[in-house]
């Protein structure tokens, strides 16, 4: 049932758009630039040059009000700024949803130090509560206790097959025989710690936390809340006849019952020779499972840490300090 006003048609029209034009005026479009770039600061009476936005340090402040628009344009001119990054939320724990993949590629007729992948793709690990993430830090922060655990982790936002009412909501990779593939890998978990591995493929790791290191190929690698790890995954020469899970479950010290101890996976595919890349997944091959360390091995997270060395080359040299520093500062009390 309608309500008129008792007002002609015209001045209802009218009264609507000044009501809307109050609105809009109450909040405003606020822009910003800012140009990340190096400066140099002079502080404890010494100079270096640092990373800073528009010059200044600390960066400019960005004034809004609550429901204005506020669009912030960014420009990175800081150099040597190639490899795979990635943003997040900042704000207690919105970073749970709310973060994505940056990906910087090499310049135009750089080439990567090692073989050129056929594929590279973006492997995001989350952690998914079915709770309100802002309700459990409030319960934390009321109780005096830890945080609640996660209920799942995350491929690319999906769950996979090894969680309930979630086999349909599984991140699958096709491959074609023979190629190379890059992944890479950013652990987005708030909290953990991750073993990852693919069944019956070995992974060689070229690049962590965007700096090229020395490649090593294992079975299983280690990967920590915010960092990136990029791997090459060489496909098998000839289709195999089976499909292969993508697994990644948490590495702790602290006993059972105190973290998400489950494991999140996605499936490792194979393109029929002569079948569309698009053509639908074959459920009815074998699929294999990796075998990821137990939770608490703490001697091979130390063995895998250990093989980390960068790549030191001319084109990409490594500053490391050789020996102590030959200055000290001394303060007396």
């Amino acid at each position: 049932m309608a309500i008129s006003s008792g007002l002609p048609a015209p001045c209802s029209l009218l009264m609507a758009t000044l009501l809307l034009l109050i609105v809009q005026a109450q909040s405003v479009t606020r822009h910003y630039n800012f140009n990340v770039q190096m400066a140099n600061v002079t502080r404890l009476c010494g100079t270096k040059s640092i990373v800073t936005v528009n010059g200044e340090y600390p960066g400019p402040t960005l004034l809004a009000r609550e429901g204005d628009r506020v669009v912030v344009r960014v420009t990175n001119r800081v150099a040597h700024n190639r490899g795979t990054l990635w943003w997040h939320a900042h704000i207690s724990w919105l970073r749970a949803t709310v973060y994505g993949a940056i990906i910087i590629l090499p310049k135009h007729g750089v080439p990567y130090p090692f073989i050129a992948p056929h594929k590279e793709v973006p492997v995001v690990f989350g952690e998914w509560w079915k709770a309100d993430t802002q309700a459990v830090v409030r319960q934390a922060l009321r109780t005096g206790g830890a945080p609640n655990i996660s209920d799942a982790f995350t491929i690319n936002g999906l769950h996979g097959p090894l969680y309930n009412c979630s086999a349909k909501d599984t991140f699958k990779l096709k491959v074609e025989p023979g190629k190379t593939y890059m992944l890479r890998l950013i652990n987005a978990a708030l909290n953990d710690e991750l073993f990852f591995s693919v069944a019956n493929h070995r992974l060689t790791v070229v690049e962590v936390d965007a700096v090229y290191v020395k490649p090593f190929t294992v079975k299983t690698l280690i990967i920590s809340p915010g960092q990136t790890t990029n791997v090459l995954l060489i496909a098998k020469p000839f289709h195999p006849k089976a499909n292969f899970y993508m697994s990644a479950a948490p590495y702790s010290t602290i006993r059972p019952g105190t973290f998400d101890n489950s494991t999140v996976a996605g499936i490792l595919e194979y393109q029929k020779p002569g079948s569309p890349s698009e053509s639908s997944f074959d459920k009815d091959l074998p699929l294999f499972k990796p075998a990821l360390p137990r939770f608490n091995d703490t001697g091979f997270v130390t063995n895998f840490t250990s093989k980390l060395r960068s790549l030191a080359t001319p084109q990409y040299p490594a500053a490391v300090p050789r020996g102590p520093p030959t200055r000290h500062s001394s303060r007396r009390p």
